[in-house]
């Protein structure tokens, strides 16, 4: 029987986005169901979302009160998609950054894995388009996290991710209370502390055409705060040894990496 995947995209003031990214969605994967998770966007991204749930069959839109973070978006979608019994749950952003062309590359390494990562920074995945300073904030965001969390994983920020339905259950995202970006670092360190296996396959990363980042210094504030009290706390677990860390295990899976 084939495996149900639903691919949970957040949305906030992305109208002018959205509909590519649904296109390219509905053809590279046609099997694929599309959930938009939308924060009452002030643009009318919204309507636009309805407007696409009217005409296929196969993308659903869910319509949120207010902005409340990526974090908050992210769980309403899981919510959703596990009461209707999808097998697979994908995060993938609006704004075109994640290419739906390259979605079977995490739906591949899926099939022997809980959680694979769409990774800038593992051999054979690329960003295109950033400056210098938005590619030196996100890669010493990682080596950051990496360190100060024991986590053996090169793109630990990013938001092109797969999850098995099992494995989002019992790593209880519902615990997982970060909001903004650092709600990724967050969703893997609950992974891997839950001893559930990880891959990192290479993707290409491109910066958006349309619209407006989200970043801002505050969601790197927190995402700076977390990792390091974090990191503090299971510091004397990791000097110590009292607490086993999953093995890392390096494989040849079409170019993935699995820990």
């Amino acid at each position: 029987m084939t495996e149900r995947t639903l691919v949970v995209i957040p949305t906030f003031n992305e109208r002018e986005n959205l509909p590519l990214i649904a296109a390219r969605l509905m053809t590279s994967l046609p099997d694929v169901d599309i959930l938009i998770v939308d924060d009452n966007s002030p643009d009318g991204t919204g309507a636009i979302a309805s407007a696409l749930a009217s005409g296929h069959d196969r993308v659903h839109v869910l319509h949120r009160a207010g902005k409340e973070g990526l974090g908050a978006a992210y769980r309403a979608g899981f919510d959703w998609g596990l009461a209707e019994g999808y097998d697979r749950l994908v995060e993938m952003d609006a704004d075109g950054s994640h290419q739906p062309e390259q979605l079977h590359r995490l739906l591949d390494a899926l099939d022997d894995v809980d959680v694979v990562l769409g990774s800038r920074w593992t051999p054979g995945g690329e960003v295109l388009n950033w400056p210098l300073g938005r590619m030196v904030l996100s890669q010493g965001g990682s080596l950051y996290a990496r360190l100060a969390l024991g986590l053996p994983v090169r793109d630990i920020t990013g938001g092109f991710r797969a999850f098995r339905a099992s494995a989002l259950t019992s790593l209880d995202y519902h615990s997982v209370v970060s909001q903004g970006y650092c709600f990724q670092i967050d969703m893997l360190w609950h992974a891997y502390t839950a001893g559930l296996r990880i891959a990192e396959v290479p993707i290409t990363f491109v910066e958006r055409v349309h619209g407006e980042s989200k970043m801002s210094s505050g969601i790197v504030r927190e995402a700076m705060g977390r990792v390091t009290l974090w990191g503090l706390r299971g510091l004397p677990a990791r000097i110590f040894g009292t607490r086993h860390p999953v093995p890392v295990i390096a494989v040849a899976l079409k170019g993935a990496a699995i820990v």
